[in-house]
C-alpha cells in the first residue's frame, strides 16, 4: 500500500477531520474547534484481506436469526414491527421526564418474565432508585437484572457476567469509555460508546435498547451518525400536562417506518392504549358551535379528533391568532380562504385548538378547521354526529387525502352517520351518508353556513343544488 502525507485539521469536539481548516465543523457544527492535527495518510490502494464469513446465496441465508420476538408491550410490539430482533440496536429519544425509564422497565420486566434474562444498565439513577419504581409499578422480575454504571467496560463486564437477551442502557449520554478524549456526553465519547455497545449487541445477538437525550430542538443529541448505526429509531412523544403518549417510529429496519403506538401515563406506570379514539374527542350531549370532528391518521392508525374554534370581536388593531396543536401556517391559510369565500375574521381574535393535547400537522385536517372557524363566527353548531376530512387547498377547492377507507371505516366504527369528504371517496361503508364537496363554499352550504358572499369574487360558484345538513 502506497500513499503520502497530507496536512490534515481535526475538531476537538468530536473527532471529524478534514483536508484544509474551516472556522465551523461540518459535522458537529461546532464554532473554532477545527485545530491542526499533523498529517493524515492519504490511500491509493487497498489489498483485500481476510472475510468474517464467506458469501452464501440469499435463499440460504438463515431467517430464524432476523425474526423478531415480542416483547410483552401490544404497543411497543406494533411499532417494532412484531418485537425486538436479536442482535439489533434500538434507539428511543425523547424530552425528559416524558417516561422513557418508565416504558423500558416495563418492557424489560415483561420480557424476563417470558423466562428470558434482561439487564437494565442505568447510569441516571441508582440501582434504589430504579427499584422503588419497580416497586410501584410491579415490574419487578426474577430474571431481571440491574446495574448502575457510567464506565463501557463496566457494563461490558455486567453483559459477560449476566449473559442477557435483551441489554437496556439508560442512557448513552452517561456513558464513557477511559480509552477516548473527552467528556460522558461529548461527540466524541458518545459516538465511540454507541460504537461499541453496537458492536456487542450484533456480536453476541443481544436485543440492545439505547436510550438517547434530544436537544431544545426535539432533535436527538450526539452525532447524527448514531441514527445512521443503529436499527430502528423510535421518539418517544408527549405533554407534560396530557397523560397520553406516543411512540413514532422514525427508521425501522424491520417494519413499517410511519407507525405508532399510543400509551397512556397511570400512578402505576404505563399502560398501552389499544383504541385511544375516544380521547381527543369532547365528551357532551349537545352539539356546540365552533367544534368539528374530524379523522386523521397516525402511521397507519385513523383517530378520530376535535377541533375547537373560537371568534370573538377584537378590541385591538391587529387582532389575534392562537393556535394549539394544529399547524399555524395552515390554519393562516384556512382563513385567508374563508375571507376569500366571504368568512371574514379580520376584526375578530381567532383561537384554534384541539382536544386532549393532539397535535395534528397533515393537510386532511384543513376542512374540518375551516368549518370549525365558520361555525364560531355565526355561533351556529354543526350537524349531530358530522365529521369532514379533506385538505383545502389556496383557491378553495377540497382535495383527496391519503387512507380515505381507513377514516371512513374509522367515522362508522365511532357512530358518526355524516361525512363531508372530497369528490370519489371510494367504498363508503353501510349506514354513512357521505357528501361530496368539490370546494369551501359547497361545504359550507351543506352544512347551513351560507356565508355573506356580498362584493366576493364568485368565478368559482358552486351548484345552486347544495342541500343543507339537518341542524341539531
Amino acid at each position: 500500500m502506497a500513499g503520502k502525507t497530507k496536512q490534515s485539521y481535526r475538531c476537538t469536539e468530536c473527532g471529524n477531520e478534514t483536508l484544509r481548516w474551516v472556522g465551523r465543523c461540518p459535522e458537529c457544527q461546532a464554532w473554532g474547534t477545527v485545530e491542526e492535527s499533523g498529517g493524515a495518510v492519504a490511500l491509493r490502494k487497498v489489498s483485500a484481506g481476510p472475510v468474517t464469513s464467506a458469501a452464501r446465496p440469499i435463499a440460504q441465508v438463515d431467517l430464524d436469526a432476523a425474526r423478531a420476538r415480542p416483547t410483552g408491550v401490544d404497543e411497543l410490539d406494533r411499532v417494532l414491527g412484531g418485537g425486538l430482533v436479536p442482535g439489533s440496536v434500538v434507539l428511543l429519544a425523547g424530552e425528559p421526564g416524558v417516561g422513557k425509564s418508565t416504558l423500558l422497565l416495563e418492557v424489560a420486566s415483561q420480557f424476563a418474565a417470558a423466562d428470558r434474562t434482561a439487564l437494565i444498565v442505568t447510569g441516571e439513577e441508582s440501582a434504589s432508585q430504579v427499584r422503588l419504581r419497580a416497586e410501584r409499578t410491579g415490574s419487578l422480575a426474577e430474571r431481571l437484572y440491574l446495574a448502575a454504571e457510567t464506565d463501557l467496560s463496566a457494563l461490558i463486564g455486567h453483559v459477560d457476567a449476566v449473559q442477557p437477551g435483551l441489554l437496556v442502557v439508560d442512557s448513552i449520554q452517561t456513558l464513557a469509555s477511559a480509552a477516548v478524549d473527552g467528556s460522558a456526553g461529548g461527540v466524541t465519547q458518545v459516538r465511540a460508546v454507541a460504537a461499541a455497545v453496537i458492536a456487542l449487541a450484533k456480536e453476541r445477538g443481544i436485543a440492545t435498547v439505547i436510550v438517547g437525550h434530544v436537544t431544545k430542538d426535539g432533535s436527538i443529541a450526539g452525532p447524527r451518525l448514531l441514527e445512521h448505526l443503529v436499527d430502528v429509531v423510535l421518539h418517544f412523544e408527549g405533554d407534560r400536562h396530557s397523560t397520553l403518549r406516543i411512540v413514532r417510529a422514525i427508521k425501522n429496519r424491520f417494519g413499517a417506518s410511519d407507525e405508532v403506538g399510543c400509551f397512556e401515563m397511570v400512578d402505576d406506570g404505563i399502560r398501552g392504549l389499544p383504541d385511544p379514539s375516544g380521547l381527543f374527542i369532547s365528551d357532551r350531549k349537545e352539539a356546540v358551535a365552533g367544534t368539528c370532528i374530524t379523522i386523521t391518521v397516525e402511521g397507519r392508525r385513523p383517530i378520530p379528533a376535535e377541533i375547537q374554534a373560537l371568534a370573538t370581536k377584537s378590541p385591538l388593531a391587529s387582532p389575534r391568532r392562537s393556535v394549539s396543536g394544529l399547524d399555524g401556517a395552515r390554519v393562516a391559510m384556512g382563513l385567508a380562504v374563508l375571507a376569500k369565500n366571504g368568512v371574514s375574521f379580520s376584526d375578530h381574535d381567532v383561537f384554534a385548538a384541539t382536544v386532549g393535547g393532539m397535535k395534528i400537522t397533515e393537510p386532511a385536517v384543513d376542512l374540518a378547521v375551516a368549518l370549525a372557524l365558520a361555525s364560531a363566527s355565526a355561533n351556529k353548531p354543526l350537524p349531530k354526529a358530522f365529521a369532514a376530512i379533506g385538505e383545502v387547498s389556496l383557491a378553495g377547492d377540497i382535495r383527496r387525502v391519503t387512507g380515505m377507507a381507513r377514516r371512513l371505516a374509522e367515522a362508522a366504527r365511532m357512530g358518526f352517520t355524516t361525512v363531508v369528504v372530497p369528490p370519489d371517496p371510494g367504498k363508503v361503508p353501510p349506514g354513512l351518508q357521505i357528501v361530496e364537496a368539490h370546494n369551501l363554499l359547497e361545504a359550507l352550504l351543506a352544512v347551513g353556513l351560507p356565508p355573506d358572499r356580498t362584493g366576493v369574487d364568485t368565478m368559482n360558484r358552486p351548484p345552486a343544488s347544495v342541500t343543507p345538513l339537518q341542524r341539531p
